[in-house]
Parts: C-alpha cells; structure tokens; sequence
C-alpha cells in the first residue's frame, strides 16, 4: 500500500518532533493512525480542561482527585471522537463530554460518599456540643456560640454541619405535605436543576476561541459595542469611518459568531 502511513511518518513530519505540530495536525493524524504516542501528546495538552471542570464539582461529596480521573478518562474518550474536519473547537466539543463523565459518575458513585476526616471529627465535637451548650445557656445554642466553644471559626461549623446531611442519604420518593392539596410533593420534584457554571465556562470558553478569529477591527467594535457599551457613532469617531460602517461592521461580527456557534451545535 503506498499511501499507507508509517509510524515514522507519524512521530516527525517535515522533520518536526509531535511537539513542534499544532494540534490540527496531531488530530490529523491520530485520526489516520490511531498512535498512542500523538494521543498522550494531545492528552497532555488539553488536560487544562479536565482541571477546570473538576474544580466546578469542589465540595459535593467525592474527592477532587477521583473527579479528575473520571474527567481525565472523559477528555481521552473526547479526543477518541473529535473530527478535526467538522470544523469546530475541541475545547468546545471535549467540555460536554467530560462534564457528563462527571456527572455519570456522581451517580453511581454518589451514595458512597467520602467526607474529609476532619470534617467527620468535627461533626462529632459539634454534636456533642450541642448537648452541652444547651445545658448551660438554656436555649438552643447558634453557630457562633458552638464556634467559640470548639475554638473554631463559624465556616467550619456550617461546613462540617453541612456534611453531616448526607450520612443518611434521602429517598427521592420521599414525600411531604402540600398544605391541604389532595397530591403530596415528591423530594425529586423539588431537587434537581442546571448549574449555571457550566453555562457559564461553556460560553466563555466558545467566546474566546471565536474572538481569536475576528480581525483587529472587528474585535475592537465588539469590545467598544458589547462590552463598553459605546455608541456606533463613538465607535465610528474612533475609527474615523462613519456610522453606517459601524453599523455593517457590527452586523458581519455578529453573523460570525452565529455561524461559529452553528458548528459547535452540529
């Protein structure tokens, strides 16, 4: 076969290491072989995105080096899939698909939940307090009453009072009163919604990546329009072309970046 890729082929192109390849062409080219050498090189490279997103699960009850594994594994399987020619981000693409490795993993790994030692001792010191405080002020003693008594600040108590909710897990079939109405309400009626963080990196992450396309111009009418909420005629003063430029300009950048948004929903 004469068009058959060797692995030699792979490792230097044009007489360049895998480091020296920009990750176009190490997509490329781990499409065509399937190397593990250009995969380790393409996980080492973006393995920033895994880091990002595992801190967004912080303090929800699995350690943050089990989540960066799963999200590890997540970004590998990413980079498995991702088609350079479609024309997208992979940052773009590869978020989805580690943030629900994550989240598959909180459930079936979410009632084994693993609370920091100290947070379980001081759970212990807390409750006991409790009791005590009770007995000598005569009322039920609040958080900074329990803080002074354990010598601890009052984060510490709400954080270790916190966790101790989830050693009994609750039913999702759990069900309370509905102030008279004939059908009750279920737990899982009322837990249960989007993170809006994730929006959020996932939106800031595809901004950037389609800024870095726009031009000079462009990206200034941007910043000055959206950002400084200048006036076309400001902006156009500024530039010294007239408004109705501006107003052309504005219209380009903003069909741009529906156009870049097009392909990150393909």
């Amino acid at each position: 076969m004469k068009n058959a890729l060797k692995i030699s082929d792979v490792l230097t192109v044009e007489n360049k290491s895998l480091k020296d390849l920009d990750n176009k062409e190490l997509f490329k080219q781990y499409n065509q072989t399937k190397n593990l050498e250009i995969r380790n090189e393409l996980v080492n490279r973006h393995l920033y995105i895994g880091e990002i997103l595992s801190k967004k699960f912080l303090n929800k009850g699995i350690d943050y080096e089990d989540i960066y594994q799963v999200a590890s594994l997540g970004l590998i399987y990413a980079i498995e899939r991702f088609d350079i020619d479609k024309g997208y981000e992979f940052s773009s693409f590869a978020t989805p698909t580690i943030i629900g490795e994550i989240k598959k993993h909180f459930r079936d790994k979410g009632w084994a939940i693993r609370v920091p030692r100290r947070i379980q001792e001081l759970s212990k010191k807390i409750n006991t307090s409790k009791v005590t405080l009770q007995q000598e002020l005569q009322r039920t003693p609040k958080i900074k009453d329990i803080a002074d008594y354990l010598q601890c600040t009052e984060e510490e108590v709400m954080e270790a009072m916190e966790a101790s909710q989830v050693y009994t897990p609750k039913s999702l079939d759990l069900t309370y009163d509905n102030d008279g109405e004939d059908k009750d309400i279920k737990l899982m009626d009322l837990v249960g919604e989007n993170d809006k963080n994730f929006d959020a990196f996932e939106n800031r992450d595809f901004l950037n990546k389609a800024i870095e396309k726009l031009n000079d111009i462009e990206k200034k009418v941007l910043m000055d329009r959206f950002i400084h909420s200048k006036t076309q005629i400001q902006v156009a003063q500024e530039l010294e072309v007239s408004q109705m430029t501006v107003s052309r300009l504005e219209k380009k950048l903003i069909k741009k970046l529906q156009n870049e948004l097009k392909k990150t929903l393909i």
